[in-house]
């Protein structure tokens, strides 16, 4: 169907400009042979099907499409590996076929392909995969399904089975789910002890403020020059993780945050305070080299090639990269547990509350446009039922959203999975607003020329003129 074709040529087209393997970005159909047992919700999510609208193929089944961010590991990508396991087991073959079309791209094209498939009936797919940052957009716009009377037949979202904190985060500007969660996350400065004692620096590391992190890249950059002293997102190809997880990580640190009320704040003490830190990182040649940080796959040069290779002392990451690690990741490390350390970001002076982190996370949305809604909201619980869920949480190397996983042993044993839930107790979290997005653009360039040799008063000047373009001069203030 038309549908179909226009995702795999979004799909095509994506490959061409990021330049991964083709076979990374077609289309797949998804067959399994193993039944499973199907739950009342699930069960009462089909019996409202609108056949004179519902897409079916040859065989009479009705065809549901699932799109995804897919970066570059094909079938081996965890979502792509939860997506075909819970298939196989799902209950509804005979009448539903998962049709799976992912969009190679990194994270900055991956919004923007989604966004202009959702616009239309003939290119909008019935599941897709949202961060919830991009969320508010997409639902204040009428891209996103209101799943409010969906869920109120779906008992684990009602009784407890999962975290009421993290239902804030799909929730669009009218106070509706758009979404529901299936990843969370908190961020650290994860750093290799086995460099850290060949620079004579503490094993069990656990830094008290900002200046004790670049006293450290100073001591490892002099005494193990071999190696990058510290590495986190930087450029406008990275997208949302140089927003949040590194400028919003220090901003943050400061005590001040991204809105006064509901007005941005594009110019303040604390916005050059963050970016001189950065600024410190590049100019005194504690950061690795630009054309490593400044492309779509900076992340997983530092994740999957340059820690596992003790080539890397400190990451500003999340807790999601050991899933590179397990056997069946991108990048195999049995021995991580034992290299890496895990500190908690400090805040900037070590000012209460002493550390900082950010959560963010990703949902399953059913589009406004999709012809399958009801098949949609079937699959999705089939996906997230406990079963099916575990073993993909674990496998992505993410904190669960299910409150029911938790105390499981297989999930709870998993190496840092403790300290990582302990930094949620300082979470924040990105602002629940529609205009974030635009304003996230202009971080990133403002980042990426700040570590590009532009002075800090010059970038914040720039970002102070882009964003009160994009939202209005009424709706900004400087302090």
């Amino acid at each position: 169907m038309k549908k179909y074709l226009s995702l795999a040529i979004l799909a095509a087209l994506t490959f061409t400009s990021c330049g991964s393997p083709s076979s990374d970005a077609t289309s797949t159909t998804t067959t399994g042979a193993q039944e499973g047992s199907q739950t009342s919700a699930e069960s009462s999510a089909t019996t409202t099907s609108s056949p004179d609208t519902t897409a079916t193929t040859a065989t009479g089944k009705t065809k549901i499409t699932f799109t995804f961010r897919e970066d570059g590991q094909g079938e081996n990508n965890a979502l792509w590996k939860w997506i075909n396991d819970a298939y196989a087991t799902y209950p509804n073959k005979d009448k539903i076929e998962l049709d799976v079309s992912p969009i190679t791209a990194s994270e900055g094209d991956y919004f923007a392909k989604v966004a202009l498939a959702l616009q239309s009936k003939d290119t909008a797919p019935d599941l897709v995969a949202e961060d919830t940052f991009q969320l508010p957009s997409d639902a204040s716009a009428g891209y996103l399904t209101n799943l409010d009377d969906m869920l109120k037949d779906y008992p684990d979202w009602s009784n407890g089975n999962y975290y009421e904190a993290l239902k804030s985060g799909v929730k669009g500007p009218d106070g509706s789910i758009y979404g529901v969660p299936y990843s969370t996350d908190s961020r650290g400065l994860w750093y290799n002890k086995e460099i850290f004692k060949q620079a004579g620096l503490p094993e069990d590391w656990q830094p008290k403020s900002w200046q004790e992190v670049l006293d450290a890249c100073k001591t490892i950059k002099e005494k193990v020059p071999d190696v990058v002293p510290f590495w986190c997102n930087s450029g406008v190809a990275t997208g949302e993780a140089t927003s949040m997880q590194t400028y919003e990580m220090l901003l943050y640190g400061t005590g001040e945050r991204l809105l006064d009320g509901d007005k941005w704040i594009v110019d303040s003490p604390n916005i050059k305070k963050s970016l001189e830190f950065l600024n410190t990182i590049y100019t005194e040649g504690y950061g690795p080299s630009l054309s490593l940080v400044l492309n779509g796959q900076a992340s997983n040069t530092s994740a999957r090639e340059y820690l596992p290779k003790g080539k890397l002392a400190i990451s500003l990451d999340g807790f999601w990269i050991t899933g590179n690690y397990l056997e069946e990741g991108a990048s195999p490390w049995p021995e991580y547990k034992d290299v890496l350390g895990y500190a908690a970001m400090p805040t900037s002076e070590g000012q209460a509350p002493n550390t900082i982190t950010l959560a963010g996370g990703w949902a399953l949305s059913i589009p406004a446009n999709s012809d399958a809604k009801p098949e949609a909201f079937d699959f999705l619980l089939h996906m997230m039922n406990k079963d099916n869920y575990k073993k993909a949480i674990i496998n992505m190397g993410n904190l669960s959203t299910r409150a029911d996983i938790a105390s499981d042993p297989e999930y709870a044993e998993k190496p840092f999975m403790t300290i990582a839930t302990e930094f949620l107790a300082n979470a924040d979290f990105r602002p629940q607003n529609d205009k974030y997005p635009v304003v996230s653009s202009h971080i990133q360039a403002m980042v990426e020329s700040v570590v590009s040799g532009t002075s800090v008063d010059d970038a914040v000047a720039q970002y102070k003129t882009d964003v009160s373009n994009a939202v209005g001069a009424d709706n900004v203030v400087s302090k």
